[in-house]
């Protein structure tokens, strides 16, 4: 740490001694702010940073914030520097039932570490989701730092943590695929092109056919990492970079296989953010669904059928046009008390070629609606290799172009299936977040290459 310079002080200079406890040099240990209950009327060093500060006839308020929360420190005749300067407090914990948290800090030493020079272009203390979006991401350098902000990323970490520990519990190997790819996963026209080597490559859109072939290695697999999609239209659930939690696993008797595995690890995954972010929970206002109950299940020709009878709604096409999927998930939370819900059996026009066909123009294919908003898609998956060569040039697709996957499907595949979910899209659902870029730190979409 650079060396602090003191900015004022009205009660003496000595160090507090947390308990005895010091550093290597002899200096009292920092303690954060979640901390401090235990340390009611003893004297804390505490490091972070000015979130606010306020001047009360003398007597100067300073809300210090750390990783781990924030203290309002009470101060005479000290003048607390800009917002976002990095500082150094000691001084007395205290119980206050007005200050947030309930408790403050009587400081007596405050510290310049590293002093801002500018103030935030963006205030901070009222930084909410409800502020102009385009302000906030235009200087998301600065405005991740706010409270809103620093509590979704901190869901989203745990959201993934959870995922990656509860598939390792059922013996899931983590694996890691390739991000330049020759083909796109899927077909379509939203990739994004690159020059490998004065080859053209592309990003991938999707781990989906290196995980398929790692099923033949591990059996069960899972990958945590970002995709890309060349998204056309802006809207407030897609970005051109996300986050993309894929799980595939081998050796299962059909589609309801995956459905099992998929509602044990997202209620896993939500018990997980209900025991470890209450704090960021609080901060944002956000209300966790009921993990107790089942996730009902309906097939699309019956959700189809359901929107319309019961909501007046009609919804045509080869899937769930957004209304469609806001009315199944009324439904399912109306009727079984669930903010998910399963849609099944679709089309093979709305599904990529590797899809589990029934026979009948439907797949096994499937997608997860979670509080109106479809969040995983997938589903069981073909095996066979003259069944792949057959859908590919059934949607105009050239099985050359996938060579090194298909050959795999000569080689021994067992029957196996699994999903994707984005982690920012079940972020934002989870906390009630209107817009997808702001479950991301440095979101990318068709127009924001920045910060």
């Amino acid at each position: 740490m650079s060396e602090a310079t003191n900015v004022g002080a009205t009660a003496g200079t000595e160090r507090g001694d947390g308990e005895g406890t010091t550093d290597r040099n002899g200096a009292p240990q920092r303690r954060l702010v979640r901390e401090l209950r235990a340390y009611v009327g003893e004297r804390v060093l505490l490091r972070g940073w000015v979130h606010q500060r306020r001047d009360l006839g003398g007597i100067q308020f300073l809300h210090l914030r750390d990783r781990s929360g924030m203290v309002q420190c009470v101060f005479e005749g000290v003048q607390p520097p800009l917002h976002e300067s990095a500082v150094q407090v000691t001084g007395r914990v205290v119980e206050n039932g007005k200050a947030p948290g309930g408790l403050e800090v009587h400081g007596d030493t405050l510290d310049v570490i590293s002093l801002a020079t500018v103030p935030p272009p963006v205030e901070l203390a009222k930084e909410t989701f409800n502020t102009n979006p385009d302000t906030l991401l235009e200087y998301r350098h600065v405005s991740v730092r706010g409270l809103h902000a620093q509590a979704t990323l901190k869901v989203a970490a745990e959201l993934v943590r959870a995922f990656r520990t509860h598939l390792q519990t059922l013996d899931f190997t983590e694996i890691f695929t390739p991000k330049l790819v020759a083909a796109g996963a899927e077909g379509g026209a939203n990739l994004f092109e690159v020059d490998y080597y004065g080859q053209r490559a592309y990003l991938a859109q999707s781990p989906q056919l290196y995980k398929q072939i790692m099923v033949a290695v591990f059996e069960r697999v899972f990958e945590t990492a970002p995709v890309y999609r060349a998204e056309r239209h802006h809207t407030t659930r897609h970005l051109a970079e996300y986050l993309s939690l894929d799980v595939e696993f081998g050796f299962i008797d059909d589609d309801g296989d995956v459905m099992d595995l998929q509602e044990r690890l997202l209620k896993a995954m939500v018990d997980a953010v209900g025991e470890r972010c209450s704090r960021e929970l609080a901060i944002i206002g956000a209300e966790l669904p009921d993990t107790t109950v089942s996730f009902p299940r309906i097939t699309l020709l019956e959700a189809r059928a359901l929107v319309a009878e019961r909501y007046g709604h009609e919804t045509g096409g080869k899937d769930l046009d957004p209304e469609a999927e806001r009315l199944v998930g009324r439904w399912a939370k109306e009727e079984h008390g669930s903010d998910f819900v399963f849609v099944t059996q679709y089309p093979s026009a709305a599904r990529p070629f590797y899809t589990y066909p029934t026979g009948n123009g439907l797949t096994r294919g499937l997608d997860l609606i979670f509080r109106g908003v479809e969040i995983t898609s997938g589903g069981q998956r073909v095996h066979e290799y003259d069944v792949l060569v057959r859908e590919l040039q059934a949607r105009g697709m050239d099985p050359a172009a996938f060579k090194g996957y298909l050959d795999v499907f000569q080689h021994g595949m067992p029957p196996h299936g699994g999903f994707a979910i984005g982690a920012e899209r079940l972020t934002a659902l989870l906390l009630g977040i209107p817009n997808i870029r702001f479950a991301r730190a440095f979101p990318r979409d068709g127009s924001r290459l920045l910060p």
